[in-house]
């Protein structure tokens, strides 16, 4: 380059607003679609805090990839030839794949189970690496769905864990449970759903004995299908307890989680921090801060279920 269109060059740099030449960058990956409107809600509620921390001028880039794993590795891919100062995602099997593509993009994570137990993160304290975030409640809220499932519906003995065999919480999910019905006497099953074509018969199939109930853990998979779950476990009379109050105003019976919305802001405030020259790898991985049992009336009525007025009375959220 010649000295006097090099000079044009770095005069036009200079002109530019301090803001657009600063301008940084945050990658969000949501492995749901689109329209999905929760979760399009808890994305905006991220974007809302980002605003309220300061980040008025941060370019977002979003990538809705479904829970297509093939669209999830493509649009992964393509965030990180982007260079993003910082990666924000949501999914246990989305960490896996981020994993592979790099180690060095700042990134955090929002509703991921037990980072430590699976191999994600070498300490909860200091997690190292470029890898830190917001975690799912421990395995043992599986038990606490269980205990939930048996005070809404005394007459269950027969109760099945419904989750995508695909999610690597699933080992851990399952002996929670397994563990958890031994105690009250009930005879566990697992039902597994990859897609929605399995769940039909699946529901129908275990409601074909008396006094049955489901339990379902965190699962991306369910929550994309969730009018679909929460309509066949009402038309087979299936008592459920669900980890995500979406279920719930999907018309499920009753759910006990950590408040999501709230996790996505927790998240926003790491963002913060590691643009501001923060390293991921030293801050802490957090638990969920807030907690939320909401129940349906609408949704007990059809199942049959009398909802005790001791769960009424406990409930945050009462859906009529």
């Amino acid at each position: 380059m010649r000295r006097r269109e090099f000079i044009a060059v770095v005069s036009t740099f200079a002109a530019l607003p301090v803001s657009a030449a600063q301008r940084r960058t945050v990658a969000v990956l949501m492995p749901y679609p689109e329209t999905d409107a929760e979760v399009k809600g808890r994305v905006a509620a991220f974007r809302e805090e980002m605003l309220r921390l300061g980040w008025d001028d941060l370019l977002i880039e979003e990538r809705w990839s479904t829970d297509d794993l093939v669209r999830v590795r493509a649009d992964v891919a393509d965030l990180v030839r982007l260079k993003p100062d910082v990666i924000f995602y949501t999914g246990g099997r989305v960490s896996r794949i981020l994993q592979g593509e790099t180690r060095s993009i700042p990134t955090v994570f929002v509703g991921v189970s037990d980072p430590l137990e699976q191999g994600l993160v070498p300490s909860l304290a200091k997690p190292g690496g470029n890898l830190t975030g917001i975690a799912l409640p421990p395995y043992s809220i599986t038990a606490k769905l269980v205990d939930l499932l048996k005070q809404i519906a005394p007459s269950v003995s027969r109760a099945a864990i419904v989750l995508n065999p695909d999610n690597p919480a699933t080992p851990f999910n399952r002996k929670e449970f397994e563990i958890a019905v031994s105690t009250f006497g009930i005879t566990p099953s697992i039902i597994p759903i990859k897609d929605a074509d399995e769940i039909s018969p699946a529901f129908e199939s275990f409601a074909r004995e008396p006094d049955g109930g489901l339990v379902f853990p965190s699962d991306l998979t369910i929550l994309a299908l969730r009018d679909t779950v929460t309509a066949t476990a009402t038309r087979h009379r299936l008592p459920a307890v669900y980890s995500d109050r979406v279920m719930v105003m999907a018309g499920g019976l009753a759910s006990y989680s950590a408040d999501r919305t709230e996790m996505f802001r927790q998240g926003a405030a790491y963002v913060a921090r590691i643009l501001r020259g923060e390293n991921a790898g030293d801050l802490p991985v957090q638990q969920p801060t807030r907690f939320e049992f909401v129940v349906n009336t609408k949704a007990a009525q059809a199942v049959g279920v009398t909802l005790p007025p001791t769960i009424l009375a406990r409930a945050d959220e009462v859906v009529e």
